[in-house]
C-alpha cells in the first residue's frame, strides 16, 4: 500500500489554511476546502485518482465522439447522444449556471486537468485523447446519464414494454417514535450495475457552509445521496414516467400535425468512428425532429419521435449541493421545490426528528388516460396528447412525518410507502403512478419496520443485509406439501431440501440454489391462486394457482441442479460468487423479484457459477444522534484506476454483511490516514 505525506507547515491535526484531501485507509477522498472552489478543484482531483480512466471515457462517450477515439463499439453511444442533442444543449446549460456554480464547474475541471498534466504516468494512453477536459464536458455527462440513461435509455425505446429504469434501490427514513434511540434514522441503499456511469464514488466535502458526506456517480461533481450533522437523504428510482413515444402520420414529406402537414426539422452530423488500422471512416448522421421530439425509430412503416422532460433542467447540480447545504427541512424542501432533478424519489430524516417522502420528478401534466396508457406508444398527429408543462411541486405525493412513524421506497409508487396508507392514490391523477402490484422486496422492505416498533441502529443494519425470500412465504409450505406426494423420488427429496432450507439466500444456505432455479423455470404471472390486491398490498399475492404444474418445475429445477452440481443441497455462497482480481468469496443476497431486501445481481460465469454484477452498491446507514452515528460501504471499493489498493478492498466486508464506520472528524480521519494532499 502507497503511502503519500505532502508536508506543509500548518499542523495536520488543525483546521487547514489550504485546501487538502485526507485520503483514509479505504480510499475515501475528505476533501477541506479553504473556499468552495478550492473544494470543487480538489474533488475534480480525487475522482481523477481514483476514477481517472472512466472517468474520461464517460466524458468521452458524453461528446458523442467516442467512436472517433476508440472505434466502432461506441458507434451507437455517440447516434443517441447525438440524436437526443446532447452537446448543442449543453452549450445552453453551462451559460444558464449562475454566476458562482460556473465557477465550482470550472474549478472541477481544472482539478481534473491539473491531476492529468501532473500524472499522465497514471492514465492510460486511450483515454488521453479526451483531455483537456472543459466544464461542457460536465454538464454532457450529467445529462447523458440522468435524462438518457435514468428517465429514458436507448433499450426502452427499442422495447417499449421496458417502460421503466433497469436501475432500483430500498430506502428507509424512520421517526423517532418508532428509533429505540429516539433519534432520526435514514438507510440510503440504491442497486446499480457495477460498473461504467453507474459506478458510486463516496466522499466527504468541507467548505464554508458545509460539511457533507455521501456519494456520487463517477464524473457528478456534487454528492447525489448525502447527510450533513443535521439532515440526509437517499434517491431510489421511482415509477416515474417522463417520456413518451409518438407515432407520427407521414404526409408530403413532413407529418400531419393538427389537420395539418408539418415539415421535420433536419440537423446533420459528421461522424467519424476510427478504424483498427488507426484511419477514420466518416459517416453522416442525419436526425429528423417533430414537434414532439427526435425520430428515434423508423421501421415496418412505423415512425417514433421521443419526448423526454428535463431538457430544460439546467440546475441539478446547484440543487444538489444546496440539499447538501440545508440545514433543516425548510431550506431542503426550498432546494426539492425548484424541481430541477427530473426523476427519483426523495427520501429523508433530519436531527429534529422530521421524516419525508416525496415522489419527486417532472410529471408531465396530460390531458387523458392513466398511467399504463402512457407506457404504449402515443399518437402523434394531435396536439390533444403532446405535453408541455410539468406538474409544480405541491401537486407531487410527498408525505412528512406519517402516523407510522416509518417510510420505505423499494421502487414500489407512493401508494404504499407505509401503513396505514400515508397518500391516497384517488387524490392524484391517473397518469401520477401505477396502482400496483406492489412486489416482494417492497412486501418484506415494509414487513420489516412494520413488525419492529423499537429499532435500534444495530438493527436497522441488519434488516438492511436480510436475504428472506418473502415470494418462499407464500408459496413454499403448499410447494412441498404438494411434492411430498409424489410418486417421482427426485421430487420428494427436493421437497426434503425445501423443508430443511432457512428460506434465505445466505452464503451457506442450502435450499436457496434449488428454490432459485425453480423460480427461473415459472411463470410468476400466473403462478398465485390470490391475485395481488390493493386492499392487502402486503400480503397478496399467495396460493399456488396450479399446484401440480409448480411441482413438475420443481422437479426439472431438481434434475439441473442435480445434474451441474451433484447434490440438492448445494450452498447458495459455493454457486454464487464475488469475484474481482484474485478475490472470489462466498456471495449472499440475490434477485428482488424473490423478495429479498439485500438485492444481488448475478450473471452466469461459464462454469457452473454466478458472478456477482450488480445491485448493493452504496449503503449508508445513519442515525442523527449527537454526533451523528453512520456506517457505509462501497461494495466495489472507491477505486477503479488499475494498481489502486482500493479495488475491491471493501468486497470481504460485503461477503460478511458487514458495513465499515464513517470516518467524519478530523482526529477519526487523521487516525486512519493514509494519504494527504495539500493544494
Amino acid at each position: 500500500m502507497i503511502f503519500t505525506l505532502v508536508v506543509s507547515s500548518q499542523s495536520i491535526n488543525s483546521a487547514p489554511k489550504n485546501t487538502e484531501i485526507l485520503w483514509d485507509t479505504y480510499g475515501i477522498p475528505h476533501i477541506y476546502g479553504n473556499n468552495t472552489q478550492g473544494a470543487f478543484q480538489a474533488f475534480g482531483w480525487a475522482q481523477m485518482q481514483s476514477h481517472g480512466n472512466l472517468l474520461l471515457r464517460l466524458y468521452g462517450q458524453a461528446r458523442g465522439r467516442a467512436a472517433e477515439y476508440w472505434g466502432e463499439e461506441y458507434l451507437d453511444s455517440d447516434k443517441w447522444v447525438l440524436t437526443m442533442g446532447v452537446p448543442q444543449r449543453t452549450r445552453t446549460w453551462y451559460q444558464a449556471q449562475s454566476p458562482a456554480f460556473r465557477s465550482y464547474l470550472n474549478a472541477f475541471v481544472a482539478g481534473i486537468n491539473a491531476y492529468a498534466k501532473k500524472h499522465p504516468d497514471l492514465i492510460d494512453d486511450e483515454v488521453e485523447v479526451v483531455l483537456p477536459i472543459r466544464p461542457e464536458d460536465v454538464l454532457s455527462h450529467l445529462q447523458r446519464l440522468l435524462l438518457f440513461t435514468f428517465v429514458v435509455n436507448q433499450e426502452s425505446v427499442a422495447d417499449m414494454s421496458q417502460h421503466q429504469s433497469p436501475a432500483a434501490s430500498n430506502g428507509w427514513a424512520i421517526a423517532p417514535k418508532r428509533s429505540a434511540s429516539g433519534k432520526a434514522m435514514l438507510l440510503a441503499n440504491p442497486h446499480l450495475p457495477w460498473g461504467d456511469l453507474f459506478l458510486w464514488y463516496e466522499a466527504q466535502m468541507t467548505a464554508p457552509g458545509i460539511d457533507a458526506y455521501g456519494a456520487t456517480l463517477v464524473g457528478i461533481p456534487v454528492l447525489a445521496i448525502a447527510f450533513n450533522d443535521r439532515l440526509g437523504w437517499t434517491h431510489t428510482v421511482n415509477t416515474h414516467d417522463g417520456w413518451d413515444a409518438y407515432k407520427l402520420q407521414l404526409q408530403n414529406n413532413g407529418y400531419l400535425f393538427d389537420g395539418k402537414v408539418r415539415p421535420f426539422e433536419t440537423t446533420s452530423f459528421l461522424l467519424k468512428i476510427k478504424q483498427k488500422n488507426g484511419s477514420l471512416r466518416e459517416q453522416i448522421l442525419t436526425v429528423k425532429s417533430s414537434v414532439h421530439g427526435p425520430v428515434v425509430s423508423q421501421k415496418d412503416g412505423q415512425v417514433l419521435a421521443l419526448r423526454v422532460v428535463g431538457q430544460n433542467s439546467s440546475g441539478v447540480l446547484e440543487q444538489w449541493w444546496d440539499m447538501a447545504k440545508a440545514n433543516n427541512l425548510t431550506q431542503f424542501q426550498k432546494a426539492l421545490q425548484r424541481l430541477q432533478l427530473p426523476m427519483f424519489t426523495v427520501m429523508y430524516a433530519d436531527r429534529e426528528g422530521h421524516i419525508m417522502h416525496l415522489f419527486n420528478g417532472l410529471v408531465p401534466m396530460r390531458n387523458q388516460g392513466d398511467f399504463a396508457y402512457w407506457q404504449g406508444i402515443i399518437p402523434g398527429e394531435t396536439s390533444k396528447t403532446l405535453w408541455t408543462k410539468n406538474h409544480p411541486y405541491q401537486d407531487l405525493p410527498k408525505v412528512i412525518d406519517p402516523a407510522s412513524g416509518w417510510l420505505q421506497n423499494a421502487n414500489d409508487p407512493p401508494w404504499t410507502i407505509t401503513s396505514p396508507p400515508a397518500i391516497k392514490a384517488e387524490d392524484y391523477p391517473l397518469y401520477m403512478a401505477p396502482r400496483g402490484p406492489v412486489y416482494f422486496r417492497a412486501q418484506s422492505s415494509a414487513r420489516m419496520l412494520a413488525e419492529d416498533d423499537s429499532i435500534s441502529f444495530e438493527e436497522m443494519v441488519a434488516y438492511k443485509h436480510s436475504t428472506r425470500m418473502e415470494l418462499a412465504e407464500r408459496i413454499l409450505d403448499e410447494l412441498i406439501g404438494t411434492a411430498k406426494q409424489q410418486e417421482d423420488e427426485l421430487t420428494r427429496r427436493a421437497a426434503e431440501v425445501l423443508v430443511a432450507w432457512d428460506r434465505k439466500a445466505d452464503a451457506d444456505s442450502r435450499g436457496a440454489v434449488l428454490f432459485s432455479f425453480w423460480v427461473d423455470n415459472i411463470d410468476l404471472d400466473t403462478l398465485f391462486k390470490i391475485p395481488w390486491n390493493e386492499k392487502s398490498p402486503f400480503t397478496t399475492p399467495d396460493g399456488l394457482a396450479d399446484p401440480q404444474s409448480a411441482v413438475k418445475a420443481l422437479a426439472d429445477a431438481a434434475a439441473t441442479v442435480e445434474k451441474a452440481y451433484k447434490k440438492l443441497d448445494v450452498a447458495w455462497g459455493e454457486i454464487f460468487r464475488l469475484r474481482s482480481g484474485k478475490l472470489d468469496l462466498p456471495a449472499n443476497g440475490g434477485d428482488g423479484d424473490r423478495g429479498i431486501f439485500r438485492v444481488v445481481n448475478f450473471a452466469p460465469t461459464g462454469d457452473e457459477r454466478f458472478q456477482a454484477v450488480g445491485g448493493d452498491s452504496y449503503v449508508a446507514a445513519v442515525e442523527f444522534s449527537q454526533p451523528v452515528k453512520a456506517m457505509a460501504l462501497t461494495s466495489y471499493g472507491n477505486s477503479s484506476q488499475p494498481n489502486s489498493p482500493h479495488v475491491s478492498d471493501q468486497l470481504p466486508l460485503f461477503a460478511r454483511q458487514q458495513l465499515r464506520p464513517v470516518w467524519r472528524t478530523r482526529k477519526e480521519i487523521v487516525a486512519h490516514l493514509e494519504e494527504r494532499k495539500v493544494f
